[in-house]
């Protein structure tokens, strides 16, 4: 029998991802979907593209409603998650796509967010390599009967995924990372916001949270810092681009002393042999956004530009999938024991 299934926060680019690979999942049972403002509509009048699900109807956001079922997708912004999982029974097994629960340090979290922080749950990219005394795992043996999972920021996993590798194999050194984004509007949600209307992202491209201000920062350098940085420093700019969805990520960092173009590939190689939706492209080969749309995918291109003594990785996914929706169940399908890429595409859409 399928699990029962929960998504608040329905309404939303999220909330409609994580709606549209779970109806084809065989293991999940979509019963309750939760909206804020657009609770008493069906689903359908807010997300016609879902068409096998366009009968429900939209309730309210709340512990209540969303009790009583065996898996709560959370699909909120930041600050609206915390108080509603706290009042969930604990059988209940909770992903949240949402900020509240990725952060170790409380710190951090005030620091960036403002608010007091909330318990951090596991982390939800499988594929990080976490260097301990033991050597070198993979987040996804934390995943393992987990039931409290943190979905990730999509550009923080974009990032991390870039530069981890190196990090955990000593080719390239924690200082100095840089990192550019040309990233999708998707990704800041479905609110009306100015800087979002398409008069002013149609031929224009429009840096953001620039110089150390951007949320996903300290949740890049908590996953480097499970790499094997002891304390990176990453300057980290997010450009907005007029494409619905997509981030096209290009991380460079200094190539460690003494280091070969040969060992830098072979480590990359090493840490993603193997996954399914990781890919180290052939040499020479970088991605494009087109090629990972619609698919649970995180494609990379890797360059060592000897002139400057860089490494330099560019990293596609798209943000909605392997970024947000996509590695929710990724994660949820290692949790409970079903195969990794149970109900997740790896093919893009084109054109």
């Amino acid at each position: 029998m399928p699990l029962s299934v929960a998504v608040a926060g329905a309404s939303g680019y999220a909330g409609g991802e994580l709606l549209r690979l779970l109806s084809s999942h065989p293991e999940f049972e979509v019963r309750t979907v939760t909206a804020h403002s657009s609770a008493g509509k069906s689903l359908g009048e807010v997300q016609p593209h879902l068409r096998s699900l366009r009968e429900l109807v939209l309730v309210e956001t709340t512990p209540e409603t969303l009790a009583g079922h065996d898996v709560v997708f959370l699909a909120l912004p930041h600050g609206a998650s915390a108080p509603i999982t706290a009042e969930l029974p604990e059988g209940t097994i909770v992903v949240d796509c949402g900020a509240d629960h990725r952060l170790e340090s409380a710190s951090d979290w005030t620091a960036f967010y403002g608010t007091e922080a909330a318990e951090p749950w596991v982390y939800a990219v499988p594929e990080l390599p976490r260097k301990s005394s033991a050597g070198t795992a993979k987040q996804r043996e934390r995943l393992v009967g987990a039931t409290r999972i943190a979905a990730p920021g999509c550009n923080a996993s974009t990032v991390a995924l870039s530069l981890a590798p190196g990090l955990a194999a000593g080719v390239i050194l924690p200082t100095d990372l840089v990192s550019v984004l040309a990233v999708g509007p998707s990704g800041a949600g479905k609110s009306l916001k100015v800087n979002l209307l398409a008069s002013e992202l149609l031929g224009s491209a429009s840096p953001y949270a620039v110089g150390g201000t951007h949320r996903h920062i300290p949740e890049i350098q908590q996953a480097l810092r499970w790499a094997g940085a002891a304390d990176p420093t990453i300057s980290f700019t997010p450009v907005l681009v007029p494409m619905a969805r997509g981030i096209l990520a290009t991380s460079t960092a200094v190539l460690a002393p003494g280091v070969s173009a040969d060992e830098v590939r072979a480590a990359w190689q090493l840490a993603y042999a193997g996954e399914p939706f990781v890919e180290l492209l052939p040499e020479g080969q970088f991605p494009r956004t087109a090629d990972v749309l619609g698919a649970n995918t995180a494609l990379l291109g890797l360059a060592v530009d000897a002139a400057v003594g860089r490494v330099v990785v560019v990293a596609a996914v798209d943000n909605l999938m392997k970024g947000t929706a996509g590695a929710a169940i990724q994660s949820l399908n290692i949790a409970l024991g079903f195969p990794e890429t149970l109900g997740l595409p790896t093919d893009g859409v084109a054109p």
